[in-house]
């Protein structure tokens, strides 16, 4: 739910956080975000059945929300809604460009010498009609850029579309014939005292955008000055006629050496000896230009890129950086495994990254905890330095994360995957070990929901054992030892763990923990004594491979976790992981599970002694 706060220092983001609806709170663009998931339509009416408020359509709260915001957000915001309704339009044709290309410039057949189209009519075919999509889609940019900001600033979108095409008409020299074309060969208007070059503008951007914003003035200006009886003529004849003059004759040639400035610099940025520098820079600082919403202004550089040098090695950088937020926000969802709360937002968020779409994974989890957005920072600046350092070009804007592979060049595939796979694993081991040794027991386990569970003076029914790992039950009875399947020890069950973190089967008390730490003691409210007792035969591993998260004398509650087995250490020494769990105090217990059990999932009851 989106809230444009008057006073924002006086949101209660604490109290807010610990309701169950919702799911974490972020502030972006001046607006206040509440993560609520799927209930959001539910829980926004139920908002204003009770606050007496009315809701706002979203458009509303954004121009609202600008109240709350600086002049280069404004700004930078403003460029950004410019490029979100082209960005479907631009994603297609890259995936068009993409496809062309792999059947128009891999030489995969007879002998590496020609491509699919060069030995097939029907591909050639293909390849020439995907060519009249992407060509309107990526050479009359421009008409696609003013038609966007009339649409946003309000004015007439029909001038904004008739704009864009004068600067892309036939009748003017194609902008990518121009450096070629000597310059007294250049056709011209000849007005007698003057004349004016007569270039197009295909697939520019600069020049469109800030033409665009010249008709939108001017539109304006006209209409607060035309009375209204006469204003149907006079303010579409005199904008358009004086926004495509000034667009030829003044803003088009300075954002033309503006943007070929700005792509010149880039290009030269990432593609000098120490590009790798530059790059890196880019990959550790893009995740926090999106929380201040600066890289929006990446699409109108990619652009330019495309249209100077017929592919951006800018992209590429932002699909890694897409896939290395993910794989934080995957690495602290294994974390928080046990942690209902945090998972509801954790793996959504894992998804959404790797689909191309990061402010969930960042405002949700990666910044809210802090070392996530650090550790997937790392790893999108180490992937970053090896694209640019193999000169990994995208064809266009795409897909981010994962499906950013097909806005690629094919030649450069392979590369590309071994940079997914770097920007992959290293934020997801970084943020596993960070996490290990510095995320409380509290967010890690989930021990904040304790106030939601039964406590040991409110059990007062029959003791449920839950499995304390998840894994396969089996019957006492079924495991190769010489006490336990006797029931000399006592009634109960095994579990063969697929996972190492034991979690209390019960509230219970802890009465023993073994010095070589393989074994648990837990004594129940209502006086009934039950043994974990961790692999088979393990004593002389003394401890290693088992980290103990209790000690004698403390109360847990079902769920909590006590132990962290390393069961791929615990095998490599020979020894069974196979772990029973037995009632010592001599009580019946009667199996409510078999085979494959969740961990905290009911696998016994302990039967009263009425029962036996």
């Amino acid at each position: 739910m989106r809230f444009v706060l008057t006073e924002p220092d006086k949101a209660d983001i604490e109290g807010i956080e610990k309701l169950p609806t919702a799911k974490g709170t972020f502030t972006q663009a001046g607006q206040f975000q509440v993560i609520i998931g799927n209930d959001v339509t539910n829980y926004y009416n139920d908002f204003i059945k009770v606050s007496g408020l009315e809701g706002a359509s979203k458009e509303s709260v954004k121009q609202a929300a600008k109240s709350n915001q600086n002049w280069l957000q404004r700004l930078i915001g403003n460029l950004g809604e410019i490029f979100t309704p082209i960005i479907p339009a631009l994603v297609a044709g890259g995936l068009i460009l993409g496809f062309r290309n792999c059947i128009d410039s891999l030489y995969l057949f007879e002998q590496g010498t020609k491509t699919l189209v060069d030995i097939s009519q029907f591909w050639s075919g293909v390849d020439s009609f995907l060519w009249l999509i992407g060509e309107a889609i990526f050479h009359y940019l421009p008409v696609a850029i003013t038609w966007s900001i009339t649409r946003k600033m309000g004015t007439s979108q029909v001038l904004g579309i008739i704009l864009g095409i004068t600067l892309v008409s036939p009748q003017l020299l194609n902008a990518y014939a121009v450096a070629s074309t000597p310059v007294a060969d250049i056709p011209v208007w000849n007005f007698g005292f003057a004349t004016v070059r007569m270039i197009g503008y295909q697939a520019q951007v600069i020049p469109a955008i800030m033409a665009g914003f010249i008709l939108v003035y001017l539109e304006r200006f006209f209409q607060k000055i035309t009375p209204a009886i006469v204003s149907i003529i006079v303010v579409p004849f005199c904008s358009i006629v004086l926004a495509v003059l000034i667009a030829h004759t003044i803003v088009g040639p300075i954002g033309w050496v503006l943007g070929d400035w700005i792509s010149k610099a880039v290009y030269a940025g990432l593609m000098n000896p120490f590009g790798w520098l530059f790059a890196g820079l880019f990959g550790l600082l893009y995740a926090p230009l999106v929380i201040t919403g600066l890289h929006h202004m990446s699409n109108a550089i990619d652009s330019q890129l495309i249209s100077s040098y017929g592919g951006t090695i800018l992209w590429p950088m932002i699909a890694l950086s897409n896939n290395a937020q993910g794989s934080a926000v995957l690495g602290f969802s294994f974390l928080t495994r046990i942690n209902e709360r945090i998972q509801q937002v954790s793996l959504p968020a894992a998804i959404s990254c790797y689909l191309g779409v990061t402010e969930p994974a960042l405002f949700g989890i990666n910044l809210k905890y802090g070392f996530p957005i650090i550790c997937g920072m790392i790893g999108s600046s180490i992937a970053a330095m090896f694209s640019v350092g193999f000169g990994i070009s995208a064809v266009s804007i795409g897909v981010g994360g994962l499906p950013g592979i097909l806005s690629i060049f094919p030649q450069y595939w392979g590369l590309f995957l071994i940079a997914m796979v770097i920007a992959i694993v290293i934020p997801f081991v970084l943020t596993v070990i960070w996490g290990k040794t510095h995320l409380s027991d509290e967010v890690r386990y989930g021990q904040a929901q304790k106030e939601n569970r039964l406590t040991l003076e409110q059990a007062d029914k029959d003791v449920i054992l839950n499995a304390p790992m998840r894994g396969t039950l089996l019957p006492l009875s079924e495991i190769k030892d010489q006490v336990f399947p006797s029931g000399a020890m006592g009634q109960g069950f095994a579990i063969d763990p697929e996972d190492g973190l034991v979690l209390a089967p019960c509230n219970a008390e802890v009465m023993m923990v073994f010095p070589t730490k393989h074994a648990i003691g837990l004594k129940t409210q209502k006086g009934e004594e039950v043994l974990i007792h961790l692999g088979m035969d393990n004593v002389e591993l003394n401890g290693e491979g088992f980290t103990m998260r209790v000690k004698q004398g403390d109360l847990v509650t079902a769920g909590d976790p006590m132990v962290e087995m390393d069961l791929n250490a615990i095998r490599a020494a020979g020894k069974s992981v196979i772990s029973p769990v037995v009632v010592t105090s001599g009580q019946n217990v009667k199996l409510l599970a078999d085979g494959k059990v969740e961990a905290s999932e009911p696998a016994a009851v302990i039967l009263p002694s009425s029962s036996i």
